[in-house]
């Protein structure tokens, strides 16, 4: 009897840590990663070319496997980290085979330090350099959950495959609006390797790094992980402009992508009651070769196509991204004035301009940024509110014009009485 009722006490124990969570379930456990943590693949370049003995007297493979080690034991225990080769297993001079040579090495998760460097120990330089396979590969093994998402790219030399071509996958990554960051890092000075890895980089947002040095690479790879972690996840949302203001979609406060062609004009709209403040920015990036001329203009214009204000700059030379803003206040409504929201139409164009060499798709990326704020401060602009509100700037005008009338035919009458006097 005892014992039954000392099973019967442990039972309901049992039951009641279960209820009050001091015993975990299985998929709370420590080390399951969740669905916003921060996700990282490094791609490494294990393809023939990686034998030169130039990094402080060592081999490229030596001085890659050593960073990585260390990378390995500094990476935060929040960041899901996982490695990929490309031009790994194939020796061969078959380019088919070899532009078709790249696996992943460790599973994007939490790191089991041993068993990544065991694996990374044994890596060997072997064949080709297919870096867009690669690309898509690794964009594949950052696919799911909601945190950010970065590739890190390891290579001694520019792809040796073609097809498909890795600016044109960055730019196919970046255009999916998954906020995909590829930052790029080149262990040769070679101007070809150096636009190939800028290219790819300034496609997503990412950096382009030149590396020498065993300790600068080891550096820049952690400093890389641990940026991971520290940015938050925040997408922009993707939407799409249309070719007139009608059709245009209505935006809401916050953050959107989207894509706009050479010399496009794309609309959106936005709904504002009196008393607030539409505040709007626009950034249209160069992630591939431009002409050395342009410019980007945003306007805020009525439904009937009455302009309301503009912002608008332009550039020469090479640039990364342009931006240009506007603010437009609407006046709080008096009591025998119509309350309701307005429709403002905000229309985006930019004068990039290419060579006939450079694709057209897809088109530049564009992040607009969009807000309304409550208008408590009068503008200092009066013409934002209508010219002489109330009729008070007319008055000013006309009793300011007619004094200085008076005034100067006084000065003109003293002036004849003093000549005819002398």
């Amino acid at each position: 009897m005892i014992i039954k009722k000392r099973l019967a006490t442990g039972a309901l124990g049992l039951l009641a840590a279960l209820a009050c969570g001091l015993i975990s379930p299985p998929a709370a456990m420590a080390g399951e990663p969740s669905a916003d943590s921060p996700k990282v693949e490094l791609v490494l370049d294990v393809s023939g070319s990686m034998r030169a003995r130039d990094v402080d007297g060592a081999s490229r493979m030596a001085a890659a496997k050593q960073a990585f080690n260390e990378v390995l034991d500094a990476t935060p225990e929040e960041v899901r980290l996982g490695i990929r080769t490309l031009g790994a297993n194939y020796p061969g001079k078959d380019r088919k085979t070899g532009c078709q040579d790249s696996e992943q090495l460790y599973p994007v998760g939490q790191v089991d330090r041993t068993e990544a460097k065991a694996a990374v120990a044994t890596l060997s330089p072997t064949g080709w350099t297919p870096i867009g396979l690669a690309l898509r590969g690794a964009s594949k093994d950052l696919s799911s959950g909601e945190g950010t998402r970065r590739i890190v790219l390891i290579t001694d030399g520019e792809d040796s495959c073609g097809l498909p071509d890795p600016c044109d996958v960055a730019r196919e990554l970046a255009a999916q609006g998954t906020h995909l960051v590829v930052d790029t890092l080149g262990l040769t000075l070679d101007s070809k390797v150096r636009e190939q890895l800028s290219c790819i980089a300034e496609a997503t947002g990412g950096t382009y790094t030149a590396i020498q040095h065993r300790d600068q690479l080891s550096s820049r790879i952690k400093q890389l992980v641990r940026r991971s972690a520290d940015t938050p996840a925040e997408a922009p949302t993707p939407v799409q402009g249309a070719a007139e203001c009608a059709k245009a979609p209505y935006l809401g406060s916050g953050l959107y992508s989207d894509r706009e062609s050479f010399g496009e004009h794309r609309w959106y709209r936005m709904r504002v009651a009196p008393g607030q403040e539409l505040r709007a920015s626009a950034s249209v990036a160069a992630d591939r070769a431009v002409d050395p001329d342009y410019g980007v203009l945003l306007r805020a214009v009525t439904p009937g196509g009455r302009e309301l204000v503009r912002g608008s700059e332009a550039g020469s030379g090479r640039t990364d991204v342009i931006s240009s803003g506007l603010r437009y206040p609407i006046a709080d409504a008096d009591d025998d004035e119509d309350t309701t929201e307005r429709t403002v139409c905000l229309e985006l164009s930019q004068s990039f301009s290419a060579p006939a060499s450079v694709k057209r798709t897809p088109g530049l990326p564009v992040e607009l940024a969009v807000d309304v704020v409550g208008n408590d401060d009068s503008p200092a602009d009066v013409a934002a509110f209508g010219l002489g509100r109330g009729w008070v700037l007319l008055g000013v005008l006309t009793v300011g014009g007619l004094l200085v009338g008076l005034l100067w035919g006084w000065l003109a009458r003293w002036r004849v009485t003093v000549w005819r006097t002398n």
